[in-house]
């Protein structure tokens, strides 16, 4: 983006959504290719997000199979002012196993419990609960109509958002 006022309003604004939201909605694909809509209380750190959710749900299982996934953070249907245009912010993500074992772990179970108190203790005590740190490859901001950006360069805030033509899509091809 050639504005860098701009460009910093926007990675400002993407950080802020993400500061004030506690959960993140996930699409997950299953081992046989069926889709998986969940949530996830999440906490944010060095460009990633870490989640720490149950073995035994289905969004568990599938980022074990396929550790690719898609994530919205949205504003509150409450606080929108036009539910055809509320503040969004999408991502691609990897998911990334963080082994019990290592100071990865503890540093993301901190993350989680300064964020969330006790309850996070307690879940991460069971052997069942896996820790997850999601790292994104992109991401698409929308501000409202003919206000949408791709987030480039794997980064939360996007190294270069890129402005989308309501005439143009990502990929080049015209609607």
């Amino acid at each position: 983006m050639k504005n860098k006022a701009l460009q910093h309003q926007l990675n400002t604004e993407v950080m802020a959504l993400l500061e004030n939201k506690k959960s993140i909605f996930l699409s997950s694909v299953s081992k046989d290719g069926s889709p998986h809509a969940s949530y996830a209380p999440f906490a944010m750190q060095n460009d990633a997000l870490f989640i720490l959710i149950s073995g035994l749900a289905a969004h568990t299982q599938n980022l074990l199979h396929t550790p690719n996934l898609s994530a919205l953070i949205a504003e509150d249907e409450s606080q929108c002012d036009d539910i055809f245009a509320r503040l969004r912010v999408t991502y691609d993500l990897n998911a990334e196993v963080i082994d019990r074992d290592s100071e990865a772990w503890r540093d993301g179970v901190s993350l989680l419990y300064a964020r969330f108190g006790e309850r996070v203790e307690q879940i991460s005590l069971l052997g069942d609960f896996v820790l997850f740190r999601l790292t994104p490859t992109k991401g698409r901001l929308v501000k409202g109509f003919g206000k949408a950006y791709d987030i480039l360069g794997g980064t939360l805030a996007g190294e270069e958002l890129v402005h989308i033509s309501p005439k143009m899509l990502s990929n080049g091809s015209q609607l």
